[in-house]
Formats: C-alpha cells, sequence, structure tokens
C-alpha cells in the first residue's frame, strides 16, 4: 500500500509537470489603422525563464514600436506595433519554438474589415496564411479542441467528476447526475464569459479545491455508513443536486479559462458553444475510461484490489485538494 501510494503521488507530480509544460501560448495581432498593427505575445515562465517562443513576420511587416516586456506571475508578455505593407493578409504568421517546448499556441487576428480568425497552431503547423475571410469550420476545430484539452488538464474539475463517479453506484443516477454538472457550469460559463455575472477568479478557484475535499470526505463517510440507508447524507441521496450546485462554481472557472484564451468578436456564440461541447466531450472521453477500466478489473476478479485503490485515491484526493485550497486561498 506504501509502495501505491508513492506511486500514485509521484504520477500526479508528473502529471503537474506535464501541464506546466503544455501550457497554452497566446498571439494576438489587431489592426487599429490601415496596415498598422498592435501584438500582444504571452508564454509561459518555466524555472524562472520564459519559454523560448517567438514571431516570425512577414517580410513586408516592420517595427514601429520597441517591444515592452513584462512578466505577471508565471507569464511572459511581450507587446508592440508594426506596419505591413499592403497589410497582412494571405500572408504567413509563424511561431518559431513550438516543436522545441512541445507546446500549443492559440492565434487570434482581428482586422479593421471586421473579420477575425482564431486557429491553434502547433509543433506541426507552426504557421498560418491569413486568408481573406474567417471559417466558421476553423473556429469550430479550434475552440472544439481547447475545450477538450482544457478539460483533460484541468486536474481540479477531473478530481470533481471522478469523485462523482466514486459517489454514485447506478448508472442511471450517474448519468442524471452528470446531466446537471454539465446543465450547472454550462449555464454559468455562458453567463460569466458574456459579462452578465462577474465573479473573482481566485476565490472561484479556492471553493472548486473546497468542493473535492467536500466530495472525498462524502465518500469515506458513505463507505462507513452504507448499510445504514437512514443515515445517508443529502450527497449520497440526491448526488445531482450537489453536481448542480458546484457545477455552478466550476463553470465560473471554465470561463476564466475561456477569458484567457479570448473569442473571435464575429463568432462569439459560435465559439462558445464549440469550447462547452469541446469540454463535454473530454469529459465523456475520461468517464468512459473509467467506467471501462473499472469493468475490466471486476471482470478480472480484483474487487480488492479496486477496494484498495479506491481508499488511496480517495486519500490523495483529499490531500491534493487541501494543498490547492491553502494555497489558492493565501493567493488572495
Amino acid at each position: 500500500m506504501k509502495i501505491l501510494i508513492s506511486l500514485l503521488f509521484v504520477l500526479l507530480w508528473n502529471v503537474s509537470t506535464l501541464a506546466d509544460e503544455l501550457k497554452l501560448s497566446y498571439l494576438e495581432i489587431k489592426e487599429f489603422k490601415s496596415q498598422h498593427y498592435s501584438l500582444l505575445l504571452k508564454v509561459a515562465i518555466k524555472e524562472k525563464e520564459r519559454l523560448p517562443i517567438s514571431v516570425i513576420l512577414p517580410k513586408e511587416c516592420s517595427l514601429t514600436t520597441p517591444q515592452t516586456n513584462q512578466s505577471i506571475n508565471d507569464i511572459h508578455l511581450q507587446i508592440w506595433n508594426m506596419k505591413c505593407d499592403n497589410g497582412i493578409v494571405e500572408k504567413p504568421v509563424q511561431l518559431k519554438g513550438l516543436k522545441a517546448t512541445k507546446t500549443e499556441a492559440l492565434l487570434r487576428i482581428e482586422l479593421l474589415s471586421g473579420t477575425s480568425h482564431s486557429i491553434l497552431l502547433n509543433s506541426a503547423e507552426p504557421s498560418y496564411i491569413i486568408p481573406k475571410e474567417a471559417s466558421s469550420l476553423q473556429i469550430i476545430q479550434t475552440y472544439s479542441w481547447l475545450g477538450i484539452t482544457h478539460i483533460l488538464l484541468g486536474f481540479d474539475h477531473l478530481l470533481f467528476v471522478f469523485a462523482l463517479l466514486l459517489i454514485v453506484k447506478n448508472m442511471r443516477r450517474l448519468l442524471l447526475t452528470v446531466t446537471a454538472f454539465t446543465l450547472a457550469h454550462s449555464i454559468t460559463m455562458i453567463i460569466a464569459t458574456l459579462g452578465i455575472v462577474q465573479v473573482p477568479q481566485a476565490p472561484v478557484e479556492a471553493v472548486i479545491a473546497l468542493s473535492i475535499l467536500f466530495l472525498a470526505m462524502e465518500i469515506m463517510h458513505q463507505r462507513g455508513e452504507e448499510k445504514k440507508v437512514q443515515s445517508l447524507s443529502l450527497t449520497a441521496r440526491y448526488p445531482w443536486l450537489i453536481a448542480f450546485i458546484f457545477g455552478l462554481l466550476h463553470g465560473f472557472g471554465f470561463a476564466g479559462a475561456l477569458a484567457e484564451i479570448g473569442l473571435p468578436q464575429h463568432a462569439i456564440t459560435l465559439a462558445l458553444i464549440f469550447f462547452n461541447i469541446g469540454v463535454e466531450l473530454g469529459q465523456l472521453m475520461f468517464i468512459a475510461t473509467f467506467v471501462i477500466t473499472v469493468v475490466l478489473m471486476q471482470r478480472l476478479n480484483y474487487p480488492s484490489l479496486v477496494n484498495k485503490l479506491q481508499i488511496t485515491l480517495v486519500y490523495v484526493m483529499g490531500s491534493l485538494s487541501s494543498f490547492w485550497l491553502i494555497e489558492r486561498t493565501l493567493s488572495f
């Protein structure tokens, strides 16, 4: 058991490190005057050094203001202006360093014509030739993938879903619980992204950690009281209600991530819908993997291993969420 716990902590550490390495970079190009553009490049800082990512612009472009550099927390920002003879349409923009850093970058372009582009660049496709017209399919692909990667690398959200899976034993109740969580976070993500309701992000992240800790405690309580129906907690009796309540808070967390990414002004609704669809696809992928794994372990007749592994994971979950809660509370 001690070896298993040690391996789980090593796994969590490595996964967290991987998440830092895959942190999304961001390049924004805005046309503020004919053939004049402002640029914002955002890259992560790792081990006190910014990731070696730089912009390669069309040869017709030249700087009109020097680059300014600023570091905020673990993010490095570069801001400058440029002029491009005959504009940047049908010309390439490239991000150098994506292959070396094994990262992706979101490129957003806003033109005076009202056209905007959002494209995800990676090591396989580090450059983009700006077309005359924006493609709806491009936005659908980009924001769906961003939603999938956000949920699969959002370990706090995944741990919450994982805790729900451990609490709910019945497939019908599981579908109801997951649907309630999906509905709740979809509502708050939409209203927060559209600016209808504004909530400070730091307290939201702290309460998300608290929600995971709460469910970890509920799982252990349920294990001790599962034979005493009368003493079952509200969570055990109505998991869909708890999922809905905490789902509202998780939605504000998704909205914060989407605010950092940004939305194309000409297709806000489309990008918002498909980011949410991407989140749900990632969530379903995680749930399907969990269910298949449990079924296989049961068919292989490893009930004792499943039981020990569940207890260990709950303790790891509680410890990790406690750490996040303290860390995020102190950051207020």
